[in-house]
């Protein structure tokens, strides 16, 4: 198959939709010719080669963070999206589109699609329908709930990474949409030699970890008041990503006298991702809602226990007392409860790690694109 991505993100810039978007071009590289249509920004090439995937992109002007964009840029990317996709289709066949986020991408390749008569497949990630902490959320807006209700009856097909996601699409805008649940996958890690000492901790430190971008959503101030409740000072917690909270997060920990348990990594390599989960004891989110949660699928692949609130995506793969904790949304008495436990609980700590190693050998990045293939062979021979 000849494959189309459009997506207003792809690594280096953005989140996890970019990421899986890349992981997923990448593996279908290897049967298929990919390419993919995203922004430039930052000074990145207009066109390049990676891992057997073609990327083109299309310039925005207006962004200025890697890790976030700004509305100016997404709102950008649809003209310019649409100028240089129509362009690439006047002088390439693809058999289909397959459009990641609903906005801002999905306009850039309904139009597309409406130009070249190639079946869209819509993927929607969770955030473009429903982000409960951003007054911009689309669900809290009639027009933006118009135009989505829109794209997605226009789709050929609509994929969502969780039945949390699908139940959101349905509640708020397409009933009528059962829409197709593909979970997503991770690239299968290779060997890790984790290195307390190299960072600067000792055996008997304990670690919890938390990986993402620094946003209002990852609530990751309710981590660095956990962690002074404990009142231990061996206990840890790792942050590892960058974002606009940052200095606020970093302003909350010196206030509460944790500037020598509270770390802030910083934006690491993957390579160095794993290496500090590995290294680490726990797994620990306060993200109000995600749409899936690769990140998840990371601690798990190593053999770490997971603990995070009960609502979104991860509920798919995730269960109380099996796989760490999934505790009720913001119950902060119950997460403080939970990482006492997890300190204490060392036989707990290691059968839910064992439990995660063998649950995520089905949520891989081969899984993933073994049933977007199906899909999409699916909606090209209209059957």
């Amino acid at each position: 198959m000849k494959i189309l991505f459009c997506n207003f993100e792809y690594p280096p810039l953005g989140g996890g939709g970019g990421v899986i978007n890349a992981l997923l071009a990448e593996e279908l590289a290897s049967r298929h010719e990919v390419t993919v249509l995203t922004s430039q920004g930052l000074d990145l090439p207009f066109k390049e080669e990676i891992n057997g995937v073609r990327i083109i992109r299309v310039p925005v002007y207006f962004r200025r963070q890697q890790a976030t964009a700004s509305m100016g840029s997404m709102l950008a990317y649809l003209p310019m999206g649409i100028r240089a996709g129509r362009k690439l289709l006047s002088g390439d066949a693809f058999d289909v589109i397959n459009t990641h986020f609903v906005l801002p991408s999905g306009p850039v390749g309904d139009a597309l699609s409406v130009y070249s008569g190639i079946p869209n497949i819509l993927s929607v990630h969770g955030g473009d329908l429903y982000d409960p902490s951003k007054f911009s959320s689309p669900h809290k807006h009639l027009v933006l709930r118009l135009w989505i209700n829109r794209l997605l009856r226009r789709a050929n097909a609509v994929v969502g990474q969780s039945e949390n996601t699908l139940q959101n699409m349905r509640k708020f805008y397409t009933p009528e949409i059962e829409g197709i649940r593909i979970p997503l996958g991770i690239k299968r890690p290779g060997a890790v030699e984790p290195n307390r000492e190299k960072s600067g901790f000792t055996r008997d430190d304990f670690l919890f970890v938390t990986v993402g971008r620094l946003v209002a959503r990852k609530s990751i101030d309710q981590l660095i008041s956990v962690i002074g409740q404990l009142q231990e000072k061996n206990i840890h917690l790792l942050v590892v990503g960058t974002g606009p909270k940052e200095a606020l997060l970093r302003e909350q920990a010196g206030a509460l006298g944790l500037d020598g348990q509270v770390h802030f990594m910083g934006h690491v390599s993957d390579d160095e991702k794993y290496r500090i989960l590995k290294m680490s004891d726990v797994f620990i989110s306060s993200s109000q809602h995600e749409g899936f949660g690769i990140v998840y699928l990371e601690a798990m692949a190593m053999g770490l226990p997971v603990i995070c609130y009960d609502y979104g995506g991860q509920t798919d793969f995730l269960d109380d007392r099996k796989t760490g904790r999934v505790i009720p949304l913001n119950d902060t008495v119950c997460l403080f409860e939970a990482c006492r436990e997890m300190v204490r609980d060392r036989s707990g700590r290691e059968q839910a790690g064992e439990e995660n190693i063998s649950r995520v050998e089905d949520l891989f990045i081969d899984s993933c694109a073994r049933h977007y293939e199906r899909v999409f062979d699916a909606v090209i021979s209209g059957s």
